[in-house]
């Protein structure tokens, strides 16, 4: 009798421990891992990820046409040499036209207000002027950088060309010869292409 009880009480004992490691067993209402990371935690690990591509200047440590080449890989010499050809000899021919629509597309404020004041000078002294270039303008670059979003290329200019002009004494040949240097720029963010021409020094031949 006493084996009987004991086999009973011994399987009552197996199914109550079994219904309880069923429960205590069992994953009750939400967990940590169920947690996902806060947002905020999520995106900054987002801009880790990010930021060496953000932070880093491709031109770092680079100078001359190598650092513009970096954050501009279209630029290439040679084209920009034979546009900036161009607009040397449109520059040219729009002044001695007194031609200020052309120069205000090519030309800095700044440069563009010199310009202005020697047009209004020839004006109010009744001259005009027209040029024609006696040989194609020699090109060459003379340095190149970039500062900050912007790049700057210097370009040294040799032109000869023949000025005729006219005035209340008459009219008058010249024929010239001049070395200089122009200084383009442009910000490499921008979506515009073109260059603006900066600065004009003299040079020396």
């Amino acid at each position: 009798m006493q084996i009987l009880e004991l086999i009973i009480f011994g399987g009552l004992a197996a199914v109550v421990l079994f219904q309880l490691y069923s429960v205590l067993g069992r994953r009750v209402g939400r967990q940590p891992e169920d947690n996902p990371a806060p947002i905020s935690v999520q995106r900054d690990r987002q801009v880790d990820a990010l930021a060496p591509e953000i932070l880093v200047d491709p031109a770092e440590g680079l100078t001359g046409v190598a650092a513009v080449r970096a954050r501009d890989p279209s630029f290439e010499v040679g084209k920009f040499l034979s546009g900036a050809r161009g607009a040397y000899e449109m520059v040219v021919r729009a002044f001695a036209a007194g031609d200020r629509d052309t120069l205000k597309n090519l030309l800095a404020p700044q440069v563009l207000d010199g310009f202005e004041q020697a047009i209004a000078q020839r004006e109010a002294e009744d001259r005009s002027e027209t040029v024609e270039f006696l040989h194609q303008p020699r090109a060459d670059l003379e340095s190149a950088d970039m500062r900050g979003d912007t790049a700057s290329v210097v370009v040294r200019f040799l032109a000869e060309f023949r000025s005729r002009s006219k005035g209340p004494e008459g009219e008058a040949v010249d024929d010239r010869r001049t070395a200089e240097l122009w200084t383009f720029e442009r910000n490499v963010k921008s979506r515009d292409p073109n260059w603006t021409l900066v600065r004009v020094d003299a040079a020396e031949a």
